[in-house]
């Protein structure tokens, strides 16, 4: 596949303190309908990973301009770090407890949010899932519904991340990757698809492939400490731009940024910045503004009593760098 500057590859289907305790939007005037407020508003909740992240700020930015258009009661709220998995647990338990009509979550454990779900049901809100899918056998077997899941195919963008080194190195290379939070389906999905991306080419190797926790400073960290271990690294994977960004400035900071090419995943706006001055080689893009949108789009239209797919996809791409 051929790559230009700042290439934009569609591969898919088109489609503040902690913050913890939530921030609340009410847009537009709808009224009426089964599942309002008193206002007349239907009350949707979108509950992601953290907001200390630009991909869940982008994510949040499509659900406020959907909740505008249509006359949703919008609550957003978050976790402080996208690890803490039990303050998740708890948002969702609270927005039950004050009978929101919807939930869109993204889950910061597949598995361990799956009886937080069933609570939803068994309380009559419908549950949609967002980015992150959850673990399918758990869901079996704790007997828990989901409306449907939107997001993208990451084992399909860590597929195409894997092919792009394979396409880019034509000597043996060293490659290491820097995972996510181990067990979350999303980073284990990109990890995968990774590692069968590069399988047809027998010149690259993994020597290394550690988590970081999708965050800056462990990205930096690890990075740092495989520098030290490795010294024959030629190119980086990180499951998200956040990781990616901090393994650029170890690089940086080792002056090797002229050596290593990495590629990250999310295509935030820094990530883009740096693509675009050469510093950075590519990163999968998601669209996470079109997941929030499509939330809210989708649980309005479940509360209408509307069916809907069990799977709405929303596209990616592949930005890379100049010349790439």
């Amino acid at each position: 596949m051929k790559t230009q500057n700042l290439t934009r590859c569609s591969l898919g289907y088109a489609a503040a303190g902690t913050l913890a305790a939530g921030l609340i939007l009410t847009s537009g005037c709808h009224r009426g309908g089964p599942d309002a407020d008193r206002d007349g508003q239907p009350r949707v909740a979108l509950v992601v990973k953290t907001l200390n992240s630009p991909f869940f700020l982008d994510m949040r930015r499509g659900a406020e301009s959907a909740a505008r258009e249509l006359g949703v009661n919008l609550i957003v709220q978050a976790a402080e770090r996208e690890l803490d998995v039990e303050r998740q647990m708890q948002i969702v338990e609270n927005l039950i407890q004050t009978r929101v009509d919807a939930l869109c979550l993204t889950p910061s454990g597949s598995k361990e949010l799956v009886p937080v779900v069933r609570k939803a049901n068994r309380a009559g809100i419908p549950v949609l899932i967002v980015d992150t899918r959850l673990d399918e056998a758990t869901v079996r077997n704790d007997g828990a519904h989901t409306a449907c899941f939107i997001g993208s195919d990451n084992y399909e963008g860590g597929r195409i991340a894997g092919t792009h080194f394979g396409t880019l190195f034509t000597n043996q290379a060293d490659l290491v990757v820097l995972e996510g939070i181990p067990g979350h389906e999303t980073a284990d999905s990109r990890v995968r698809g990774f590692r069968d991306g590069i399988r047809p080419f027998p010149h690259l190797r993994i020597v290394a492939s550690q988590p970081a926790n999708a965050e800056r400073d462990q990205g930096f960290n690890v990075m740092q400490n495989m520098l030290q271990a490795q010294r024959g690294i030629r190119g980086v994977f990180a499951g998200n731009d956040m990781m990616a960004l901090g393994a650029l400035e170890a690089i940086r900071a080792a002056g090797r940024t002229d050596q290593i090419r990495v590629v990250g995943f999310d295509a935030v706006d820094e990530a883009r910045r740096e693509i675009a001055a050469g510093t950075m080689e590519a990163s999968v893009a998601q669209n996470p503004e079109g997941m929030g949108r499509l939330a809210v789009e989708t649980a309005v239209k479940v509360l209408r009593g509307e069916t809907v797919p069990e799977y709405i996809p929303v596209a990616i791409e592949l930005i890379t760098r100049p010349g790439s």
